[in-house]
């Protein structure tokens, strides 16, 4: 069954079934928990409620595992966690408060902000008991994204001065969590969540498309699910199980190959995929992942963020935030977009200088890739330049030659550096040459000199160990702009459905709850549906998937008095 251009990848949801009563259908299957996406949040969610007694089933278009599996499996944790301790850093959930209202910027209530910092070291030590394994070993230089052998590290703006509170935090505490691996360790990670899933007695269904809610006319509570579910022992079953293997290994480096299997997916899907209905007695938990792969919708909403390296699994393509808007609930922040430019390492390429097309510095070279990202698109069109010196470009090619960074860091800097980069002899050269005002990017260079040199501030705010005085020419500008082929842009979509923060509860537009209808990760508004740094969306599926899945086992707002219990493995 060969890729057809004409098929649409994006799971078709329909129209809300509504029925008299749940015995108006023939339920092919029932629980009292369904958990659609099998991602972290969807399996917090199934592990949860089956603590609390439900019996839960799980449901993937895949075999599961999302975008969590594909992640480099660091959480973002905080507070005083084991790890922590161990590195000598003293942490608190205030601290930790204090520095994520920067990042969170309101998207979440202070009283969620503040739960989910109190609730940290649980969630980190309940990951540990689900099989996950951390440590606190750290690097001795920024980067985006530690080495093997190194599993603790300031995953954020954490040490920005701007983003500092000296008397909460004298000395900024590491909160990237990695999971302990070799290689990326989202797979890891995920591993322990799912056999936790089955240990526990969940149920599963995978390789099943879920295509619309079943509620009840008048009361409006959601009742349960209509799916489409691949044959089991049907040879083109096989081929979409292969399928989604050989995407998540190709979405890297051969993104028209990997659309061309999700095309292929999805002709599977739609010719032989066989409908029924299952019945959630109690709660269906929303938990699908976001939305980049739905082209319509990042056209309707971040239009320029479509030319940048969609991040995510097949399944992101906004089924579960569709699913929700069928019954009323309602949608937000969609137009947040992370996008990833991140300059290090090479730990000394902060060091350096990014401007804008006209010259003009507009952002602290050393904040998170995210931060920089954020500004490069929302204020500067996707466009910018980053300027070293040769100083500069030989520290960073001994760091890229023998500082064990990762093939994906090191090999992407030496080409910019030294096949991408445009040459100057000096200030105005490198201006003539990269379009620049003349006048304005020397001013950025004296000011950052004298800053260096210790006779102002920074402008941009940047700290004094990274700041570096440039003597003179030639310099190198290293186009870093969204459109880099050599230098990918990577986004992820933030917004989701809209939840009652207490239980996560899909709203309507009245913010009244939608009966029997919960939303986790980023199928929902949580708190990393503002600004992304490294670990936030999984601590965020952790601790929203399991918020939801207890409320789920607990329908009429018990669930957070009610105790997790022993439980034997259900049947099936």
């Amino acid at each position: 069954m060969a890729s057809d251009r004409s098929v649409s990848t994006v799971t078709p949801i329909e129209a809300a079934l509504e029925v008299a009563s749940p015995e108006a259908l023939a339920w092919s299957d029932s629980a009292d928990v369904v958990v659609v996406g099998w991602g972290a949040a969807g399996a917090s969610a199934a592990i949860e409620a089956r603590a609390h007694g439900a019996d839960t089933l799980v449901i993937d278009r895949f075999g599961g595992g999302g975008a969590s599996v594909l992640s480099g499996g660091v959480v973002y944790a905080g507070g005083g966690t084991r790890q922590q301790q161990a590195a000598g850093f003293a942490d608190s959930p205030a601290a930790m408060q204090d520095y994520l209202r920067h990042e969170v910027n309101g998207v979440v209530s202070d009283a969620t902000l503040q739960r989910f910092c109190q609730d940290s070291v649980a969630n980190l030590q309940w990951l540990e008991e689900q099989g996950v394994r951390f440590d606190s070993t750290m690097p001795p230089y920024k980067t985006s994204y530690p080495p093997d052998g190194v599993y603790l590290y300031y995953s954020g703006n954490e040490v920005v001065p701007a983003y500092g509170n000296p008397r909460l935090a004298p000395r900024p505490a590491p909160r990237g969590h990695r999971a302990v691996a070799k290689g990326q360790s989202g797979a890891t990670l995920y591993a322990a969540l799912r056999q936790s899933t089955l240990a526990q007695g969940a149920r599963t269904l995978t390789q099943a498309r879920v295509l619309r809610l079943v509620r009840e006319q008048g009361s409006g509570r959601v009742l349960g699910v209509e799916v489409a579910v691949l044959p089991a022992g049907d040879a083109h079953t096989e081929r979409h199980r292969q399928l989604d293997a050989l995407v998540a290994k190709w979405r890297l480096y051969q993104a028209p190959r990997a659309q061309a299997g999700r095309r292929e997916a999805a002709k599977i899907e739609a010719e032989i995929g066989e409908r029924r209905f299952i019945r959630a007695r109690q709660g269906v938990v929303l938990a699908a992942g976001g939305y980049i792969f739905n082209p319509e919708l990042l056209r309707q909403h971040a239009p320029a963020y479509r030319a940048g390296w969609l991040t995510g699994a097949a399944g992101c393509d906004g089924s579960g935030l569709r699913l929700g808007q069928s019954v009323g609930g309602v949608a937000q922040d969609l137009n947040n977009i992370s996008a990833w430019r991140f300059i290090t390492p090479p730990s000394v390429w902060p060091k350096g200088l990014v401007v804008n097309t006209r010259g003009e510095r507009f952002c602290n070279e050393q904040v998170y890739g995210a931060t920089l990202g954020h500004a490069l698109m929302e204020e500067q069109g996707g466009k910018a330049w980053l300027i070293l010196d040769t100083r500069l470009r030989r520290q960073a090619l001994r760091q890229c030659l023998f500082g064990g960074l990762w093939a994906f860091q090191s090999l992407p800097a030496l080409a910019l550096m030294f096949k991408v980069a445009i040459k100057g002899r000096d200030v105005a050269d490198l201006a003539a040459k990269i379009g620049a005002d003349p006048a304005l990017l020397a001013r950025q260079f004296d000011a950052a000199n004298a800053a260096a040199r210790g006779e102002r501030d920074d402008p941009m705010g940047k700290s004094a160990d990274m700041r570096h005085e440039f003597r003179g020419g030639p310099l190198l500008a290293i186009d870093i702009s969204i459109d880099q082929k050599m230098f990918p842009l990577a986004v992820l979509s933030l917004g989701g459905l809209k939840v009652n923060e207490a239980d996560g509860a899909v709203v309507d537009a009245a913010g009244r709850d939608i009966p029997g209808l919960f939303a986790a990760g980023r199928t929902a508004i949580g708190v990393a549906s503002s600004r992304y740094v490294s670990g936030l969306s999984l601590a965020d599926c952790v601790f929203s998937g399991r918020r939801a899945g207890r409320a789920a086992a607990y329908p009429g707002g018990t669930a957070m008095a009610g105790a997790a219990r022993t439980l034997e493995p259900a049947d099936g």
